[in-house]
């Protein structure tokens, strides 16, 4: 794969929309109060991450999307039995996917320089089944050579390890210029695009809302994407040139 481009999709906020849970949560509480929880929810899943990555712990991500959501009930004042917690999570391995994704896929399929994988948070189980069996995703997971998650590392986006077991994972070898230049995150997420950018990698940022990037951690070059795109459909010209 040297001689190949990588593009490296985040999965969720990215691929799968992590909003569209609030369709299970309605038929429990309502769709206004959904909303709300499925925001929460979202919220202390990715703090969650970020704490146990402070305090040198891990738990698999499933575990995380499990405990987050814990959070996001108490915090709304409700609570739901076991079954249905259940049944929430098994919802979350078969997200919506967004608009974008099935046009944009379906053109890296016919690029034989770009090599696209799945790179997530989540755990191997949870991102292969959203990529192979979700009702959505599967039906252009042909043009996902592979999917790598954080799992082995034991750490979270965006610490620097997870993006070395990235580069590792596709034959790369971030220490090297010209694998730096080849290996290209695609994520919605800036905490993301901050994380491999601070790496030395390429990354596209998707701002499908159109408000601009935003984020300050990082002066400079270093703490910007490499570009931004409005669409996913972008991204297959962004990459290549």
């Amino acid at each position: 794969m040297s001689d190949k481009i990588i593009v490296a999709f985040d999965a969720y906020g990215t691929l799968l929309s992590t909003a569209s849970i609030a369709k299970q949560l309605a038929s429990h509480f309502g769709e206004e109060k959904a909303e709300a929880i499925a925001t929460s929810w979202r919220k202390y899943q990715l703090e969650y991450t970020w704490r146990l990555n402070s305090m040198n712990q891990y738990e698999p991500f499933s575990q995380v999307t499990r405990n987050s959501l814990q959070h996001a009930l108490r915090e709304s004042n409700v609570s739901l039995g076991d079954k249905d917690v259940e049944g929430l999570m098994k919802a979350y391995d078969t997200l919506d996917i967004f608009p974008d994704v099935g046009p944009c896929l379906s053109l890296l399929g016919n690029k034989t320089n770009i090599y696209p994988v799945v790179f997530s948070n989540g755990t191997q189980s949870m991102v292969e089944s959203s990529v192979f069996k979700s009702p959505q995703l599967q039906q252009y997971s042909s043009s996902i050579k592979s999917v790598v998650t954080v799992e082995k590392v034991k750490r979270y986006k965006p610490h620097p390890d997870v993006y070395d077991h990235l580069a590792r994972q596709v034959g790369k070898d971030l220490s090297k210029a010209q694998d730096k230049a080849s290996l290209w995150l695609v994520s919605g997420n800036p905490f993301d695009i901050v994380g491999a950018r601070a790496m030395g990698m390429k990354a596209a940022w998707v701002d499908r809302s159109g408000a601009g990037w935003q984020d300050a951690l990082m002066p400079g070059d270093g703490g910007q994407p490499t570009v931004i795109v409005s669409s996913l459909e972008q991204v297959v010209d962004a990459v290549c040139k």
